[in-house]
């Protein structure tokens, strides 16, 4: 069973940065797409970026294409998303996802029922 801990999150002002981390336990992220969701009050949870295990292409919604970059760090066992130029509607619990093991996928997954296993969420809020 995988488990997934995010990081990271915390009170910004607007155009500031921050990076957020995941950690996983229990499973590898090496064969696994990795992505992060984020979700607001009283709304879905909505796709912000995925990277692919295959070969690391990454892929972004176009709400933060620009701004905001998925990493992986294999010999951590570790995912991050930096997040440059932070608007106030970025402001959102931001959930680390993983999916089930994969053998060479080259689709990008970004539907919430792709991914096997969700973090706790880490809060981020940007103030205008």
């Amino acid at each position: 069973q995988v488990q997934l801990v995010e990081s990271g999150g915390g009170l910004k002002q607007s155009g500031g940065s921050l990076r957020l981390s995941c950690v996983a336990s229990g499973g590898t992220l090496s064969n696994r797409e990795m992505a992060w969701f984020r979700q607001t009050p009283g709304k879905e949870r909505e796709f912000v970026a995925t990277s692919l295990a295959a070969d690391g292409r990454t892929h972004y919604a176009d709400s933060v294409k620009g701004r905001f970059t998925i990493a992986r760090d294999n010999a951590k066992n570790a995912v991050y998303l930096q997040m440059n130029a932070l608007k106030p509607e970025d402001t959102a619990v931001y959930y680390c996802a993983a999916s089930a093991i994969q053998s060479g996928n080259r689709n990008f997954y970004t539907e919430e029922y792709e991914y096997n296993y969700y973090g706790q969420g880490t809060q981020v809020t940007v103030s205008s």
